[in-house]
């Protein structure tokens, strides 16, 4: 059922709202209205348009499903499958924009990656947040939190850093645990006596760099915020490099939208190659009895 919620005046000037279509803008204003009072939703494309754009037949089930496909690249919703097994997003926001003063009965699956008990703190993009600092109380230490990939302002820094000897330490990832505690000792070595050599870092802002240079023109800001932070999902996820430059160099020659270059990546990882058979020029046989059995 839809219901009545807030628009408050600073989302006309969200950077996180700028960097996505103005038909995604609308479906995700749209999108408070039709969400449950915690924020969440069925994620089906044919059904959302046919409540949100159904007198606009020219935006379609398609259409909106890349309108969702933008507003999750933004930061501004979190689309996942619930325990029934059927497919809902979640306004990450929500609950931070909109007071429910009488709350009705929810039924709608938690979103396991902002709910259930886990700390997530929103992204910085849905925020609007760029630097928050906090001074720990021994040493002196200081941890800072630094995102500025928004569009516009082609940036990607490689995230949070703390100082540990005059070294710092790339924060872990709570989606990674596999990259190892925070508090690992800098200053220890493998047994043995002699350290393994660093494996090589490549940023989302280095691969990005690289793009640009591949381009006969620079591309629009907007662009290159969005293949960042594509970038930095697949570099997250652990996939190498030199797959995403391909993807990367396959996404410059097709000219498609920025959404689709984990498409792409996938492609140049796992893709085989056709099996073609050469084209063979005819040329009369020289044997004519031999190459048509008599029949002739």
């Amino acid at each position: 059922m839809a219901r009545i919620r807030t628009i408050k005046p600073e989302a006309f000037s969200s950077e996180s709202l700028a960097a996505v279509s103005l038909s995604a803008e609308r479906t995700f204003f749209g999108l408070l209205t039709q969400a449950d009072d915690k924020g969440r939703f069925r994620d089906q494309a044919a059904v959302i348009a046919g409540q949100l754009w159904s007198l606009r037949r020219e935006h379609g089930p398609e259409a909106v499903e890349d309108d969702l496909i933008q507003l999750d690249g933004a930061g501004l919703i979190c689309r996942y499958e619930g325990g029934d097994g059927k497919r809902y997003l979640h306004i990450v926001t929500f609950a931070k924009h909109q007071k429910i003063n009488r709350p009705s009965g929810v039924r709608t699956p938690p979103c396991p990656h902002h709910e259930l008990g886990v700390s997530h703190e929103p992204s910085p993009q849905a925020q609007g947040a760029l630097v928050e600092s906090s001074a720990t109380p021994q040493g002196g230490l200081t941890e800072t939190s630094l995102n500025q990939e928004t569009a516009g302002h082609g940036r990607f820094d490689e995230g949070p850093t703390r100082a540990h000897g005059g070294l710092t330490e790339p924060s872990v990832s709570p989606h990674r645990p596999d990259l190892g505690p925070r508090n690992r000792d800098l200053g220890s070595t493998p047994l043995g006596g002699a350290s393994a050599p660093a494996p090589e870092s490549v940023s989302a802002k280095d691969l990005i760099g690289e793009y640009v240079a591949g381009c006969a023109h620079r591309p629009p800001e907007d662009v290159l915020g969005r293949l960042g932070r594509e970038v930095r999902k697949l570099l997250d996820e652990g996939i190498a490099p030199d797959h995403i430059r391909a993807g990367l160099d396959r996404h410059r020659a097709k000219g498609l939208h920025a959404s689709l270059l984990p498409s792409l990546v996938h492609e140049a990882m796992n893709a085989s190659p056709a099996a073609t058979t050469p084209h063979q020029a005819w040329t009369n046989p020289t044997d004519v009895a031999a190459a048509y059995g008599g029949e002739l």
